[in-house]
């Protein structure tokens, strides 16, 4: 790495801090423990991480009220925010995205699909916040800067909306996106546009980079597939 990124593990699990802290400081990232969500929250003012893997299931203050208090302070605005989970219901994961997590990884640890999320989720924030120009998937690339994708090297023009669009879902692939965040994120609250307007963009997206990597998710919304 040329970079070495600073990571924040919390959990209330001794050993799982101890097994995740090993395994990072061998791949040589900074890494700093807590055991709850207000030591946590003490810690990360301090440390200012990239990255927080975080628990959902602690006492005194949850995973998801540290999520939210940390994306409520603009020194938190880009660092990643992982929960650490064993539960994978649906309402759990939509509870977190909606207080700003950003990915999840599933207990028990397997420390090489640790690190390769975690290698992940800290490339695709740097596109994010602007350090690469381009995110890339296999065969499809979105260059930020030209405001062009490519597929399979092809160059293909979108409108600006379908490129806010789909720019917005492959930010976060996995996360479903709910209609009311797409119209916010890529329409603006102000602006009052038909019921219909997102499934046209989607189907007029699909038909010109295939249907491979946009998800409908009936009721909610729709998801980059990466």
């Amino acid at each position: 790495m040329s970079k070495q990124y600073k990571v924040l593990v919390v959990d209330d699990e001794p050993d799982i801090r101890e097994i995740i802290e090993y395994n990072l400081k061998k791949n040589e990232y900074q890494v700093m423990t807590a055991e709850n969500g207000t030591d946590a929250l003490q810690k990360a003012v301090e440390f200012n991480p990239d990255l927080v893997l975080l628990d959902i299931m602690m006492p005194e203050m949850d995973g998801i009220e540290v999520c939210i208090e940390l994306r409520s302070k603009k020194q938190f605005e880009n660092t990643v925010i992982a929960f650490l989970t064993a539960r994978n219901e649906d309402y759990t994961q939509i509870a977190g995205f909606d207080a700003g997590a950003d990915d999840y990884i599933n207990k028990p640890i397997k420390p090489r699909v640790l690190l390769s999320r975690i290698k992940a989720l800290l490339k695709r924030n740097r596109q994010e916040i602007g350090e690469d120009v381009e995110m890339i998937f296999d065969e499809l690339k979105i260059n930020t800067e030209e405001h062009l994708i490519y597929l399979n090297e092809k160059a293909i023009q979108l409108t600006k909306k379908e490129f806010d669009l789909l720019k917005l879902l492959a930010s976060k692939p996995g996360k479903a996106f709910s209609r009311d965040e797409i119209f916010r994120k890529v329409w603006g609250d102000d602006l009052i546009v038909g019921d219909r307007t997102i499934d046209v963009h989607i189907r007029k997206i699909r038909e010109k980079i295939g249907d491979k990597f946009i998800s409908t998710m009936k009721g909610v919304g729709y998801k980059f597939i990466s």
